[in-house]
């Protein structure tokens, strides 16, 4: 079983920028995957980004390409969502996941966090 720890999220008016953390407290962290994935209400889980084991490789959303920027620290087992140029649209429950395999599909997700909130004010 990973346990993930979310913290970082608030409020924020829009254009500004917001660090999310998420960190496990099991190990061996650097054997997963490590994504983001959010939820407005009334909408299902959407993927926003990964990272692979050891950083190989991102992968983001179309809608927040450029503007979010993930990472990992695999000796502090925690991985970062670093969030720009914030829009209301960008508002919602922000869940960390560990995934043995990279995915964006929010059903192949092995182990979520409990979420952390972002809301973003026009």
């Amino acid at each position: 079983q990973v346990q993930l720890v979310e913290s970082g999220g608030g409020l924020v008016q829009a254009g500004g920028s917001l660090k999310l953390s998420c960190a496990s407290v099991e190990r061996p962290f650097s054997t997963f995957a490590m994504g983001w994935f959010r939820q407005a209400p009334g909408k299902e889980r959407d993927f926003v980004s990964y990272i692979t084991q050891r950083g190989s490789s991102t992968y983001y959303a179309d809608s927040v390409k450029g503007r979010f920027t993930i990472s990992r620290d695999d000796a502090a087992s925690t991985v970062y969502l670093r969030m720009n140029s914030l829009k209301p649209e960008d508002t919602a429950v922000y869940y960390c996941a560990a995934m043995k395999l990279p995915t964006m599909e929010w059903r192949r997700v092995n182990y979520w966090g409990q979420g952390t909130q972002v809301t973003v004010s026009s």
